[in-house]
């Protein structure tokens, strides 16, 4: 058996790279069409170009391999059973489930991978591309102007607008240049031409205007007074307008696609804290409010007792908890254990602010006059603002987390569903396994976007949002393959056009019968 294990593991081997390889390349380019124009535009070396989209590739494998997983059992199986192989091996008494467990097993431990490169590799490599596009972001274009536009020069600052400029030179004819720098005066300069050039350090302008005149309103706008100085020859220094990309390492603000696991449960746990203990002040603010609106006298003072303590198990859910206790107990020298075990303990000092009144005010100490109906509507407003948005937070941490499992479990969702289905139809070929993947792919790609916006919004639980397209998937799967072992049934199967005939038949067969003598209505 380990040689007919081998030998379908080698027949999926080599389409699976291929499949990978494809998809990943064909998704990067359209990702590099729509990038490459703004940072060839920016003047960058293009280690620094390589880099990007080498920072981009882990987001695009992480999409693209599951869809190569289905390709891979799509082909593979289709063209052993084509070739009569699944038939010879059923005569030597190898069963269909029996074929496809290397294959389910190798699925198993390609998923395994997949929660490690999505847990690790993918949120480190999205936090440095988000690091790297900020830096980009404050690098100026190699320094090209427009005719006929105001062009800035320096954002906020400095504006230029030129009448003409000859291709190939750095000459400008027809000059206006627009100073914002002093916002207590407004300053235009006026020039017939000029000149642009960087400084010997690359970073700054150097622009040399000829024959004009500098307007200034001084401050105060006085009317009738306008400052206006002639000159033959002026130089303006502009800093910090090169090309020069200047790295920084100092980001520490990190989006949930920017977190591991166990960073969003800590994220998570912290946003409970939060939500519980600005539910508890509310309440007792309202309390105290009508007391005093009632009585005319603000509330005693609360005693020790008088706590609410956050439950633990609201920030303890699901896969995440017991990824991280895994991880914790696997590595708890790294990091990501030390995350792992700090959402429990900001949970527990959550509900112990909480315990100790840290999450509860006093009423405000006012008389009943004071307060009025838009106090009360005011308070209760910034109240539920704060509220939505922990919940918010919960939810996308939660999503996000279930997400990095879901697409990894995904690996065996097509293998179950992909191996029957390929056995089904052995003639399709390549024509099937295109047809069925682009479906499968957009179906589920869809299942996942919606469910995951649905989420968001909390109309949808999270686990379900995110594993309910792998859910309906596998059930399908599961269910072809229980009939792969009916008499009915055969190893070899047919083609689109022998199921379609089936169906018509069963349909044939009981309108027939409906028109039978005697057959009651």
């Amino acid at each position: 058996m380990k040689i007919i294990d081998r030998y379908v593991l080698r027949e999926h081997a080599g389409p699976l790279v291929f499949a990978l390889s494809a998809l990943t390349s064909l998704l990067l380019l359209n990702y590099v069409a729509k990038q490459f124009a703004r940072l060839v535009g920016k003047g960058l070396p293009w280690s620094v170009i390589g880099e990007f989209f080498m920072l981009s590739l882990p987001f695009v494998v992480a999409m693209t391999l599951p869809m190569a997983v289905l390709v891979a059992t799509l082909y593979a199986f289709s063209r052993l059973s084509s070739e009569s192989e699944i038939t010879a091996l059923k005569a030597s008494g190898v069963s269909m489930p029996r074929l496809m467990a290397p294959v389910i097993l190798a699925a198993f431990v390609l998923s395994l991978g997949m929660v490690w490169f999505n847990d690790f590799v993918l949120p480190n490599a999205n936090h440095r591309l988000a690091t790297l596009q900020q830096d980009i972001a404050r690098v100026k274009p190699t320094f090209a102007l427009n005719e006929q536009v105001i062009n800035p020069v320096s954002e906020g600052r400095l504006y230029l607008r030129a009448g003409r400029i000859p291709r190939g030179t750095n000459r400008m004819y027809e000059v206006v240049i627009y100073s914002l720098e002093n916002p207590t005066a407004r300053r235009t300069i006026h020039a017939d031409s000029g000149e642009l050039a960087f400084a010997a350090d690359g970073g700054d302008l150097v622009m040399t205007l000829y024959d004009g005149a500098v307007q200034e309103l001084p401050a105060g706008n006085r009317r009738g007074e306008l400052q206006r100085i002639f000159f033959e020859t002026q130089f303006i220094r502009v800093k910090d307008v090169g090309n020069q990309l200047e790295r920084s390492n100092d980001r520490t603000y990190k989006t949930d696609r920017e977190m591991s696991v166990c960073e969003m449960q800590e994220e998570a746990a912290k946003s409970v804290g939060e939500h519980s203990r600005g539910q508890a002040t509310l309440e007792r603010t309202l309390v105290e409010m009508t007391r005093l609106l009632a009585l005319g006298e603000p509330a005693p003072p609360r005693s020790p007792e008088d706590t609410v303590v956050v439950a633990a198990s609201e920030a303890s859910f699901g896969l995440g908890t017991l990824y991280c206790k895994a991880i914790a107990w696997i590595l708890p020298g790294e990091a990501q254990a030390q995350g792992a075990v700090s959402s429990s303990a900001a949970l527990q000092e959550s509900a112990a602010d909480s315990s100790s009144g840290g999450a509860t005010r006093p009423a405000p100490q006012a008389s009943a006059r004071l307060l009025t109906a838009s106090t009360v509507a005011s308070l209760i407003e910034s109240s539920a603002v704060r509220l939505g948005q922990s919940e918010r937070n919960v939810r996308q941490m939660q999503v996000e987390i279930e997400k990095k499992f879901a697409l990894a479990a995904a690996c065996m969702v097509f293998v179950l569903f992909g191996a029957p289905l390929a056995l089904r139809f052995p003639r399709g070929g390549v024509g099937l396994v295109l047809g069925i993947s682009i479906v499968v792919f957009a179906l589920y790609y869809v299942g996942l976007i919606g469910g995951e916006s649905l989420a968001d919004r909390g109309n949808v639980p999270p686990f379900l949002a995110m594993w309910g397209a792998n859910i309906i998937f596998a059930a399908i799967g599961l269910l072809m393959i229980a009939r792969m072992g009916r008499e009915a049934s055969t190893a070899r199967g047919g083609d689109w056009r022998e199921w379609l005939d089936t169906v018509r038949g069963r349909f044939s067969r009981r309108a027939g019968a409906g028109l039978r003598p005697g057959t009651p209505a």
